[in-house]
């Protein structure tokens, strides 16, 4: 949503003021590229060895293997000559001044040129070129090592990445496999009873609320006025709870909107997918955060009186895919510009980072937003893994699950000296599950992972702000520290430790 087709007259401009005729030089041949296995290989060593893979690490060889091997896409980060850059953070972003648009033209410029240069019947009407119109990347479709070796010399490029490069992980059997996707939401008929607890005027509440004191928060806050933003997979249209329901029972006086960033086509001009759900995880999210305390039997949410606005930009649970981090992007710049919103949760992720979504999350941390990721769910083959990103940046607060005994990490969650809370997720004996809102119905589902963990948490903060609605946000997230249960403490594993919600809000 978030781009815009940079213009045939453009470009023609830019190829008049910088090339002639003598520019063009002889097709130049290239090399074979990394075999893809040898680049899952290095970035998995890489994760292994230190928990982090960046592709500022790799070779011009790698990358433009990279490229080969997916869909060919380039994302080029920029900064004017001199600008301040420490960490990937740049002190004052404004592409629209005149410094900024003549760096992006001259890259555009340099990338033409190059293009033109390896192949004399390259056609500038095929290019495939787009420029965000609030972040400092371009994004241009490229084969051409020589345009990677360039392009990471320059120094106004701050950084050079292959935007659908997805690694194939080893399986215990030998093979490889992709991600797992996260994605089911049914109906769970056979919850035991001990498993929630039925409330006025029709709920149930997940037994998780009352072994991280939200139901005696409560008595002084539901997350009224509070804007929550969800980013994940969407909404079901089929889940009255959060459509015409939204207000029921003792919710009232509150809004859910829906979004669509989205875009599974291949196509650049193809437009999002819609904020419909197809997958479940986004409907459980939702569910665990703002479900309404209604009077049909369904689960209640720990903010139920806080207001949603739920982006679909995945299209599953692992930001890998180029269009899943194109619509993160763009989903983090629009409820960052969003002043109604106040929290941000992220129950999704990847093992390694990504420059584009990495600039998106600090753009919407610099608008004041409280932005919660979840450390990390994976199955044996990625388990040995630590906080995933972009719950690893330090703009981003992230979360866990744990058992309800002991310090002991849910089976499926990740820990690590990035984690900053744990909200109890897990039923010691059992290994059941929290109570969320299925696709559809009122019967609920049940969902685990480090995913409703951190959709847990971001509710917290909701029924915090909504007491102290003056606050800022390091002032929110300070209240939910000091009320941890390790504070002052901070464990190497499980950071500040399990929120309590009563403590935090009443602290």
């Amino acid at each position: 949503m978030k781009h815009t087709k940079i213009s045939l007259v453009l470009l023609g401009f830019l190829l008049l003021a910088c090339n002639n005729e003598s520019d063009v030089e002889p097709i130049i041949e290239q090399q074979d590229p990394i075999a893809k296995s040898e680049i899952d290989d290095t970035i998995i060593g890489s994760l292994q060895d230190d928990d982090e893979f960046n592709w500022s690490e790799a070779s011009d060889e790698m990358i433009w293997s990279a490229l080969i091997h997916s869909d060919k896409i380039l994302t080029i980060g920029y900064q004017p000559a001199g600008e301040t850059n420490v960490n990937g953070r740049i002190s004052e972003i404004d592409i629209q001044q005149e410094a900024w648009v003549t760096t992006s033209n001259d890259i555009i410029n340099d990338v033409v040129r190059i293009l033109e240069q390896e192949n004399q019947e390259f056609n500038e009407e095929d290019l495939n070129l787009r420029k965000h119109e609030v972040l400092p990347f371009i994004e241009v479709e490229v084969t051409s090592l020589e345009a990677v070796k360039y392009l990471r010399s320059l120094p106004t490029v701050r950084y050079v990445e292959p935007l659908g490069y997805e690694v194939d992980f080893p399986t215990t059997d030998g093979g490889r496999t992709e991600s797992s996707k996260g994605c089911s939401n049914d109906p769970d008929y056979g919850l035991p009873s001990s498993d929630y607890v039925n409330i006025s005027p029709g709920a149930k509440a997940s037994w998780h609320l009352y072994a991280n004191n939200v139901v005696n928060a409560w008595n002084s806050s539901t997350g009224s006025g509070i804007g929550i933003g969800l980013i994940d997979t969407g909404i079901s249209p089929s889940q009255d709870n959060l459509n015409s329901n939204f207000n029921s029972g003792y919710s009232s006086g509150r809004y859910v909107n829906k979004y669509g960033f989205y875009v599974s086509s291949w196509w650049w001009w193809a437009s999002p997918d819609g904020p419909d759900d197809d997958c479940g995880h986004g409907t459980a999210m939702a569910g665990v955060m703002a479900a309404p305390r209604s009077t049909d039997g369904s689960s209640v949410g720990v903010a139920y009186n806080s207001n949603l606005v739920a982006v679909r930009g995945t299209g599953d649970v692992v930001i890998n895919g180029g269009k899943e981090k194109t619509g993160v992007a763009d989903a983090l710049v629009y409820l960052g510009n969003r002043s109604d919103v106040k929290i941000i949760s992220m129950s999704i992720g990847d093992v390694f980072s990504n420059s584009k979504v990495a600039d998106a999350v600090r753009y919407a941390y610099g608008r004041g937003k409280l932005i919660f990721a979840a450390a990390g769910t994976s199955t044996s083959w990625t388990n040995w893994y630590g906080v995933i990103f972009p719950a690893s940046m330090s703009e981003t607060v992230a979360v866990t699950g744990i058992k309800e005994s002991g310090y002991t990490r849910c089976d499926v969650c990740h820990s690590g000296s990035k984690v900053d809370f744990t909200v109890i997720m897990e039923r010691t004996g059992s290994n059941n599950h929290p109570l969320s809102l299925a696709m559809s119905g009122n019967q609920p589902s049940t969902v685990g992972g480090s995913s409703v963990a951190t959709a847990t948490a971001a509710g917290i903060a909701a029924l915090v702000w909504a007491k102290n609605p003056s606050m800022t946000r390091d002032q929110v997230l300070n209240k939910m520290k000091q009320t941890a249960d390790l504070y002052p403490s901070r464990s190497s594993s499980f950071g500040w430790g399990t929120l309590d919600a009563a403590a935090a809000v009443n602290y």
